[in-house]
């Protein structure tokens, strides 16, 4: 049975079908501000059918800012971002924006300060030195969670994700990978979990009776070692269900260590570095690509529904919990085979990104598949441009040495598949 455009429900929030668009970084807002171009591509993803559109990872603070194309919230983009919901809500979706703190993730010259983190040390994949954040900073910072989504909320916005996972600084608190503490913010799971309580408690306080309130955590990490489903993954699930937030997204990966376990396949150095506007980090890479190729960027084999099978033991241990499915969805027949497991809503980013009328499309035929090639140019470039499919470059010349690497990633793609 076609569950896609059933209607889904998100606590007081009620979607005209079930499908969202994911928090992929868009890298649409110069001076960390909205953009036309945001407007348009968000306004197009709703007029293609989306459920709900969600607006990308916004800093809560100008100190949680990864990157100079990204929003920070406060008062003065305000009314462009109503301008932007009220877009959205013309074409018959409802609008979500993710909120977050990049923790170390970050530079002095993005951030204005020292980038901070749950346990001081040196980020080797930004790189950069990191300081430790006081337990006497924890409270301010969780309320400007709360101070982010009152401002979501003046905005118009339907609902808020508090990103949890990834890497980034809420995570850096429950990931023992990061959390080298030995304060109440540290050791224990319940020590490590402390500090997501708080964030999590200021935004459900701010958000009120009839704003939905997701939450994005990682199953795993993608390391080797890394973090279980049943001594880590679960139980935070379980406290984020326990403090009332209405929908929890399933992820994996960390953006410093395993960044390709989040989006999968081959991140394609050629045309990062093609686009990167510091000339000693793109010489660098390319000097060291294969130690990059191999040891930072270690690739993960792209295939439909990459994380169902460890998402159904989320289905499982809390069988009354919202659960929102993201990663690697491109067909009808899939996403049906996701719904039909009891997931109430399912996330897509790459499909939405090459056919923003993808849901349409699945409208007319429940069976259609999305011509995304996996070839990741989109991630190549959004850390420097925009995210932009390879195939929607409006006569826009493609560098021979980018093209190539595109066909041999496609080629080696389609073989896999």
């Amino acid at each position: 049975m076609n569950r896609i455009f059933e209607p889904a429900h998100i606590g007081p929030l009620t979607l005209r079908n079930r499908t969202i668009r994911s928090a992929a970084f868009e890298s649409m807002c110069p001076g960390h501000e909205p953009s036309r171009q945001l407007y348009d591509y968000h306004t197009s993803v709703a007029r293609g059918g989306i459920g709900m559109t969600t607006v990308a990872y916004a800093a809560v603070t100008e100190s949680g800012l990864s990157f100079d194309r990204q929003l920070v919230m406060k008062s003065e983009i305000v009314p462009a971002l109503r301008r932007l919901t009220d877009g959205i809500h013309r074409e018959g979706a409802a609008a979500g924006i993710q909120l977050g703190h990049c923790g170390n993730m970050s530079h002095r010259d993005i951030c204005g300060c020292i980038p901070v983190g749950a346990s001081t040390g040196f980020n080797l994949y930004s790189p950069t030195l990191v300081r430790g954040l006081r337990a006497d900073e924890l409270p301010d910072l969780a309320r400007a969670f709360g101070r982010a989504v009152r401002l979501a909320r003046e905005a118009g916005f339907d609902s808020v994700e508090i990103h949890c996972g990834h890497g980034y600084l809420i995570d850096q608190f429950l990931n023992p990978y990061f959390n080298h503490r030995h304060d109440e913010y540290g050791g224990s799971l319940d020590n490590r979990m402390r500090f997501m309580t708080m964030c999590v408690s200021e935004a459900l306080e701010a958000a009120g009776p009839d704003m939905a309130v997701i939450c994005k955590m990682n199953m795993r990490d993608g390391l080797k070692h890394g973090i279980s489903l049943e001594d880590h993954s679960i139980p935070v699930a379980r406290q984020l269900q326990h403090l009332g937030v209405h929908a929890i997204v399933l992820s994996g990966g960390l953006v410093s260590a395993t960044p390709m376990y989040v989006m999968r396949g081959e991140l394609p150095l050629t045309t990062m570095t093609h686009y990167m506007d510091k000339w000693w980090l793109k010489y660098g890479i390319r000097a060291g690509q294969p130690i990059v190729k191999h040891i930072m960027t270690k690739p993960f084999p792209y295939r439909e529904a990459f994380f169902l099978e460890d998402a159904l033991r989320f289905r499982a241990a809390l069988p009354e919990m919202a659960f929102i499915y993201v990663g690697g969805l491109v067909s009808g027949d899939k996403i049906n085979e996701v719904l039909g497991h009891g997931f109430e809503a399912v996330q897509m980013a790459r499909a939405v990104l090459r056919e923003p009328d993808f849901v349409n499309r699945l409208l007319a035929d429940e069976h259609y598949r999305s011509r995304c090639r996996h070839s990741n140019y989109c991630i190549g470039r959004m850390y420097t441009l925009d995210m932009k499919c390879h195939q929607c470059m409006n006569g826009e010349p493609l560098p021979k040495r980018v093209e190539r690497e595109i066909e041999r990633i496609e080629r080696e793609q389609q073989t896999e598949i």
